[in-house]
């Protein structure tokens, strides 16, 4: 009985100390600042969130400074309430030359996001950025990411080296890798006004072939209807007719 008593005992430390490690994993890796791209496709617009971890130890986030790599010219950052967010640029060695054969002698370097009030130590928030990824297949960039807070700061610029495990790093910067580029391409719209208006005129096509369509069918009951009413009215009348015939031929 003793024996057995000890082997559950055994079981379940064996048990609660495989959680405890697990939850410990869990708890490192949500503690890094990450980048989770919805695409990856060389050559493609993707949106990056960077998922905001806690604070320095106890203390809220104040601000967030994501640094471009130098294969991106610039980023659209998407509109958070709880952030304020600002663009900085840098102004390049020689102008660089882009493919559509035009050349830029600036792009942008950071994108800074400041806080309203502190990020609470026990909360997380997500920031997203549009890019065009470069077309670069198997290549990995990197987005070294400053984390300021109330009282001290986390750099995360931490790169692996060749042969280096990303997760033996201490504060690893967030990072993308670009796969290869999709068959069909990605045909993104120079600007999101003419996507937004060949989707408007889409739209309004669908609707009116609905309407029609809803008409049309409003229509056809209503004739069925008056069809209906009309063999009903009739039925009555040509009984009458068939009375008086017999009567006239007694």
């Amino acid at each position: 009985m003793k024996s057995s008593i000890r082997r559950t005992l055994s079981a379940t430390a064996v048990a609660g100390g495989t959680a405890a490690l697990m939850m410990a994993g869990l708890a490192g890796a949500s503690a890094h600042v990450s980048a989770d791209p919805n695409k990856t496709a060389a050559n493609s617009y993707a949106l990056v969130t960077f998922g905001i971890p806690h604070g320095c130890d106890t203390f809220g986030t104040t601000k967030v400074t994501i640094s471009l790599p130098e294969e991106l010219n610039d980023a659209q950052p998407t509109v958070n309430p709880n952030w304020d967010v600002e663009k900085v640029t840098e102004t390049l060695a020689e102008p660089k030359k882009l493919d559509d054969g035009t050349s830029i002698t600036k792009r942008t370097s950071q994108i800074v996001y400041t806080a309203k009030a502190p990020l609470d130590p026990h909360l997380r928030d997500a920031l997203v950025l549009s890019v065009k990824l470069p077309d670069a297949a198997g290549k990995t960039i990197y987005f070294p990411t400053l984390q300021t807070c109330e009282q001290g700061q986390t750099d995360w610029s931490e790169m692996a080296k060749e042969g280096q495990d990303p997760h033996d790093l201490k504060a690893p910067a967030p990072s993308v890798t670009i796969t290869p580029a999709d068959a069909a391409g990605d045909h993104h719209a120079a600007t999101t006004e003419s996507t937004e208006q060949a989707a408007a005129v889409t739209d309004d096509g669908s609707q009116a072939r609905s309407w029609a369509g809803l008409i049309a069918g409003i229509a056809g009951l209503g004739l069925g209807g008056a069809a209906f009413f009309r063999s009903r009215s009739a039925k009555p009348a040509l009984a009458k007719v068939d009375t008086n015939a017999k009567a006239d031929t007694k």
